[in-house]
């Protein structure tokens, strides 16, 4: 269905909103609230950005510059994934969480990319745009290898992630896999 981009941030906005209160009604405290709206925020941010991936493998080749509906899914990414950004910052902040620089500049290399994409991704060619969505996905999917190993402070191993991982992993190859089929055809046809 394609919305409003005001439709979309309006209910992301609220959805937003609605975990941060859920998080701090099921635990009172800033620093187990912001861990756990952090959590959730980012698994929101993830469902965004696969539906963003999806319509742009899907309308492969057509421009983005066109599809607005694809425009205003990444728009809604990098509003929800800077509203994500401030829940793990307060996370970190709240409960003392020590940052590694190397993880830090893959995931600031990603949020670059992921606020510029809305002003930028639509002029950018084809290569730059591919770039945008399997780098997002890279970060996400290592991101969720890090909370499988246990590296994440405050957050045990659980299937969930498993299955995150694994869905992020079968659509990169999906959506590759449909975008190249298109374009074989194309070049036959």
């Amino acid at each position: 269905m394609n919305y409003s981009l005001r439709t979309l941030l309006i209910v992301g906005v609220l959805a937003e909103i609605a975990i941060f209160v859920t998080a701090y009604a099921l635990h009172p405290s800033m620093e187990e609230a912001f861990r756990f709206a952090a959590r959730y925020s980012g698994r929101l941010s993830a469902a965004v950005f696969l539906s963003a991936f999806y319509l742009f493998a899907a309308s492969y080749p057509a421009p983005v510059e066109t599809n607005t509906n694809l425009r205003n899914r990444v728009s809604l990414f990098a509003v929800l994934h800077l509203i994500h950004f401030g829940f793990l910052a307060a996370n970190v902040y709240l409960n003392d969480i020590p940052l590694v620089p190397v993880k830090l500049t893959g995931g600031a290399l990603a949020y670059l990319m992921i606020v510029a994409a809305p002003f930028y991704l639509h002029k950018a060619n084809f290569k730059l745009q591919l770039t945008y969505f399997y780098y997002a996905s890279l970060v996400m999917i290592l991101t969720y290898v890090a909370r499988i190993k246990g590296d994440f402070q405050g957050a045990d191993p659980f299937w969930f992630h498993y299955v995150m991982m694994g869905i992020f992993l079968v659509s990169c190859i999906l959506f590759g896999w449909q975008m190249f089929q298109k374009s074989r055809k194309s070049i036959a046809g």
